[in-house]
């Protein structure tokens, strides 16, 4: 659906309260000049309404206002007997010609903005087909998720993270781009869809891993002679791989911030003894990065996440401390509840202003459903 301009129905319906300071100003300005002696006039103020109905309508009601004006500035004339002399004449023609311009001015930020919605939209979109929403049940974990943009402008970027349901287990993909715009989501875009192509066949981690990095070499290959820093591009990421049968969890971490196990109300960061190097760089040795087994029971969450949540600042300059803020947090429900919990603390932590995009994902293993009875 394309966004109502402003201008339209919508804008009418937020500034129906604000429409009414310019009549008041019209109606006050057309009585003082009534009312004031024969060398006093008022009537060029009239433009101030016209004027400041364009900071916050649209072009139809700024003309509105501007006709209103006019009228107004009329009505002085015929009150003062002098609508036919050089002054007032003057007077209405420079309302006119200024009117014209301000809803000239207005109907071409009408236009911008519309463009820019549409611009957002097909953003939006793209991010639909390049990042998947999450299902809120997967195998045996029940999952959440959230991409909160650096700007207020922005929609999509280099952040990943995707679910894939394999024999026996579900895995997920987290994972960071380096670099930003179109460049950093061509290379989200590759990793995701070869680890959405591969991740359900019965590799191990290390070999999936190396699947993922022969596409992303591949694909900065065929970049670098079109984008001159396509060579330094590369892709922090962590695989996880969850079993249904067994409560723990395999983790083959490239480079990537750790994941955080939230078990009864502690916090414990889930680093590996040895990390791989991220995907891309051309340094993986082939079946010999290293997983990491942790325990997951049931009712334990993880929380995987990019790094533009811990490194978020307050108005002093000091980092977001994740897991400290998880900690006090204590029990936090589901996965949808922490997921929300952390977004409103990082933005209220930050006042808003993130240094880079922020993904978070919560998956939390699901107790075990009761076998149907006899």
């Amino acid at each position: 659906m394309r966004s109502q301009p402003r201008g339209g129905s919508g804008s009418w319906q937020q500034n129906r309260g604000l429409v009414w300071v310019p009549v008041v100003l019209i109606l006050v300005i057309t009585l003082a000049d009534v009312m004031a002696p024969q060398d006093i006039h008022l009537g060029p103020l009239l433009i101030v309404a016209p004027a400041l109905t364009a900071s916050f309508g649209g072009s139809r009601l700024t003309a509105a206002m501007g006709a209103l004006a006019f009228g107004a500035l009329l009505a002085i004339s015929a009150a003062r007997n002098s609508i036919f002399t050089a002054n007032h004449e003057s007077q209405l023609m420079s309302l006119l010609l200024i009117t014209v311009f301000t809803v000239i001015f207005t109907r071409v930020r009408e236009r911008h903005h519309a463009e820019l919605e549409q611009v957002r939209s097909v953003a939006e979109a793209a991010q639909q087909v390049v990042l998947h929403p999450l299902p809120e049940r997967i195998g045996a974990l029940q999952l959440a998720s959230t991409y909160q943009a650096a700007a207020d402008q922005a929609r999509i970027g280099g952040d990943l993270y995707a679910a894939v349901r394999a024999r026996g287990g579900t895995r997920l993909l987290i994972g960071d781009v380096r670099g930003k715009g179109l460049g950093a989501v061509e290379d989200a875009a590759l990793l995701l869809g070869a680890f959405r192509s591969a991740a359900h066949h019965e590799l191990p981690l290390p070999e999936l891993q190396q699947e993922l990095e022969a596409t992303v070499a591949w694909g900065l290959a065929q970049q670098a002679g079109e984008e001159p820093f396509a060579e330094e591009s590369f892709i922090t990421a962590a695989l996880i791989d969850v079993p249904d049968d067994a409560p723990v969890v395999h983790i083959l971490n490239s480079g990537h911030p750790a994941p955080l196990r939230l078990r009864c109300g502690q916090v414990d960061k889930l680093t590996p003894g040895e990390f791989a190097p991220p995907i891309g760089v051309g340094l993986a040795v082939p079946g010999a990065a290293a997983v990491d087994t942790f325990p997951f029971a049931a009712g334990d969450m993880l929380l995987l996440y990019t790094d533009g949540a811990t490194e978020a600042r307050d108005a002093h300059g000091r980092f977001y401390p994740l897991s400290e803020r998880l900690a006090l947090f204590g029990e936090c429900g589901s996965p949808r509840e922490l997921v929300a919990r952390v977004r409103d603390d990082l933005l209220d932590y930050s006042e808003g202003e993130l240094g880079d995009d922020a993904a978070l994902v919560a998956a939390m293993r699901a107790p075990a459903r009761p076998a149907p009875g006899p």
